[in-house]
């Protein structure tokens, strides 16, 4: 028994420590996100695109998206629209073809996903006798304000290979469930994306709204199959030393879930696409980094291990719970040994106090900060999905998120 509290000591410390430093990492970080400079368009159109758009029974929502990016401020023989009806049993392709756009049907079923149907489209893309500079990716359910290409083609041409857009909410007041999805969209792209982008560290494809340098994707191929194959292929840039930048004025759109259920069942298949990412590329991302003396790599390895973070959290907070509950078999170090109980009220106070301030910074609509009051039971929803996604991490059958609320742009407001 005393072995066994020993080794749980060590065990228990070495867990303090470890989530800790990576707390104390990303309070530190977030503070680089208060200030944003303006930047303004100084290249003229010239940049060619084709926007991808990956539907599976998309009927409801893909037209005000094909009519809003029809009416994108840029030059229309610059930039082509590509829907991937991917596996559809509904008339989303009827419905393309009707708008104008290109109706690109795949039907592989043993093959589902965004991640695979990307590679497909890739693959006849390439083919083609028109060639493009950039591809963009964007999401059935998406909308985007008039000048995204605009500031992409800035990007482009200020030396950018890929690029990610502002993701915000065009359903906030739909439900508890979507107001928390704004809320922590808000978060991120001002404490987490702008943070790093305003740092000169490596930002984080988010699944849409992404644009990405034809040379490049031509180079290293997509190879992003995984349930998250934007993490993924934020992985294999950086692991080639080519780090995805941030674009804090283009901004896209996104449809939230707006029941409990639906919502679980998407970040289930993010959080089992992160473990399986974490799996495969973590230690090699993080050997590397130490030994290139590489803050980019660093980060992404350090961002890989999120999720394992959360589930030490849950861990650690249960034995301690169990050491309150049955001090006679539970006895270990108090997990305040290392690190004193004013460093983790300090780390706590700052993340509560930066929640708020990303939504002041972001302008956030009054709903957002009435949403603040119920926020914490939706991140508490995250603890199960946490331990599930772990033990499910090799699951691979895409889960697919059903869109049915048909927004068109002018009726979005903040």
């Amino acid at each position: 028994m005393e072995v066994f509290h020993s080794l749980a000591n060590i065990a228990f410390i070495a867990l303090q420590v470890l989530t800790g430093v990576i707390g104390g990492y990303q309070a530190v970080l977030a503070f680089f996100g208060f200030v944003r400079k303006k930047e303004e368009i100084k290249h003229k159109p010239e940049k060619t695109f084709a926007v991808l758009v990956a539907a599976h029974n998309e009927a409801e929502v893909i037209g005000p998206l094909i009519d809003n990016l029809q009416t994108l401020n840029y030059p229309k023989d610059l930039y082509d629209v590509y829907v991937i009806c991917d596996n559809c049993t509904d008339n989303t392709a009827d419905i393309v073809r009707e708008k104008g756009a290109i109706a690109m049907e795949r039907n592989v079923p043993d093959k589902r996903g965004k991640g695979h149907a990307i590679e497909w489209m890739l693959d006849k893309l390439w083919k083609q006798p028109k060639e493009y500079d950039a591809v963009v990716m964007f999401d059935a359910d998406n909308l985007t304000e008039s000048d995204f290409l605009l500031k992409m083609n800035d990007k482009l041409k200020n030396g950018a290979r890929v690029i990610q857009a502002y993701l915000d909410t065009k359903n906030p007041g739909d439900s508890w469930i979507s107001i928390s999805y704004a809320i922590s969209y808000w978060y991120v792209n001002r404490m987490w994306q702008l943070a790093r982008y305003n740092m000169g560290v490596v930002n984080y494809l988010a699944g849409t709204g992404m644009v990405f340098e034809s040379k490049l994707l031509k180079e290293i191929g997509w190879g992003a199959t995984s349930l998250t194959e934007d993490i993924e292929f934020t992985v294999r840039c950086v692991e080639r030393g080519i780090y995805p930048t941030w674009a804090h004025d283009a901004i896209v759109y996104d449809e939230k879930p707006i029941t409990l259920k639906a919502s679980m069942r998407q970040r289930l298949r993010w959080m089992q696409g992160h473990f399986d990412c974490a799996e495969r590329y973590f230690f090699k991302l993080f050997k590397k980094s130490i030994k290139e003396r590489n803050l980019s790599m660093f980060d992404a390895a350090m961002f890989l291990f999120q999720p394992m973070r959360l589930l030490i959290i849950i861990f650690t907070t249960l034995m301690m719970y169990l050491q309150m509950w049955l001090p006679e078999f539970f006895d270990f170090t108090d997990l305040t040994a290392v690190l004193p109980t004013w460093f983790w009220i300090t780390i706590n106070v700052i993340f509560l106090g930066q929640l708020p301030l990303s939504l002041l910074l972001e302008k956030a609509p009054l709903k957002g900060y009435l949403g603040m009051f119920i926020y914490p039971i939706f991140v508490i929803t995250w603890f199960p999905i946490t331990i599930v996604g772990f033990f499910t991490r090799k699951n691979t059958e895409w889960s697919h998120t059903a869109h049915t609320r048909s927004i068109r742009m002018e009726e979005i407001s903040r």
